[in-house]
This record gives structure tokens, sequence and C-alpha cells, in this order.
């Protein structure tokens, strides 16, 4: 059988801002996105809000943060910060 190196997947990341740090090893991160309405052509922003694993408690409330795709640690958290 012949083996193919496929090019892997750069993995999903995002740039936001920290806007809690209460719990342990985890920060959360305000992701916002410009979206164009389809009716009137008006761009709004959209906020979602990811659980970032932060090893050490690294980060402050406020930080501009990039997180990067992992693979789960647990329930909600499947991302951890890279910047």
């Amino acid at each position: 059988m012949e083996t193919t190196n496929t090019p892997q997947a750069k993995p999903q990341s995002f740039q936001g801002v920290v806007v809690k740090t209460a719990m342990k090893d985890t920060a959360t991160v305000a992701v916002s996105r410009y979206v164009k309405h389809a009716k009137y052509k008006k761009y709004q922003v959209r906020t979602k809000k990811f659980l970032a694993h932060d090893p050490g408690n690294t980060v402050q409330v406020g930080d501009a943060v990039t997180i990067v795709a992992c693979a789960p640690v647990s329930k909600r958290k499947t991302f951890k910060i890279a910047k």
C-alpha cells in the first residue's frame, strides 16, 4: 500500500481580548467579527466568547491574545492561548 503525505491543515486560530480570568488555568476570550447585513448592507459587530487554556494564569483582563484550537481540555475548553 502506498502512503502519501497530505499537507496538514493549519489549526483554527482567532484574535481576541481577555474578558475574564476568574477560573483556574482558564481565560475567557471575546472574539469579534464584522458581518454584513443581508438586506440593509450595513456591517455589524458580532462577538463570541471562547474558553481558552492558560496554564499558570499568565494573562490579565484586557490583554489582546491569539487563541489556537487544540485537543479538548474540558467540555467547553478547546482552545489554548498562543500569544
